[in-house]
């Protein structure tokens, strides 16, 4: 990806949840960090990429990868999951939009966003033309 530019790490926020999640709780404490919702867990499971480590909570070996994109040239496609290779196309037909790096374990529910960053070529466009989805033709 040549036209990341203005990424953030999570990984001190990453960390001191891990952190909290290590240390003895009182009974009426905040929620678990292993709190995913059910949807991004099937979304991880059919769209997710592999991290290459173990899960940081239960150690398992299925910790998967999301990365969403999100801005105002994408139109109706803002908010969907994209592969790495389709990010390297995307980058290149849209002036700026942002992703989001979001891992996600299966097994034990954990979530944390790990990362953001732009791509783009810097170019204003203006927003594609709305195509109709499947929940437009069949309701």
């Amino acid at each position: 990806m040549q036209t990341r530019r203005l990424e953030v790490s999570h990984a001190l926020q990453r960390r001191a949840t891990l952190e909290s999640l290590r240390r003895p709780q009182p009974t009426l404490s905040a929620p678990p960090a292993c709190d995913a919702d059910p949807i991004l867990v099937r979304s991880a499971l059919h769209h997710g990429d592999p991290a290459g480590q173990p899960c940081p909570v239960c150690e398992g070996g299925r910790l998967l990868v999301l990365h969403y994109i999100f801005g105002d040239q994408l139109g109706q496609y803002s908010g969907r999951i994209k592969s790495p290779a389709e990010l390297d196309e995307m980058e290149h037909q849209f002036g700026e939009f942002t992703v989001r790096v979001v891992e996600v374990c299966p097994d034990c529910r954990w979530n944390h966003m790990i990362r953001t960053f732009v791509l783009g070529d810097g170019r204003k466009r203006r927003r594609p033309r709305r195509e109709p989805t499947v929940e437009d033709i069949y309701g």
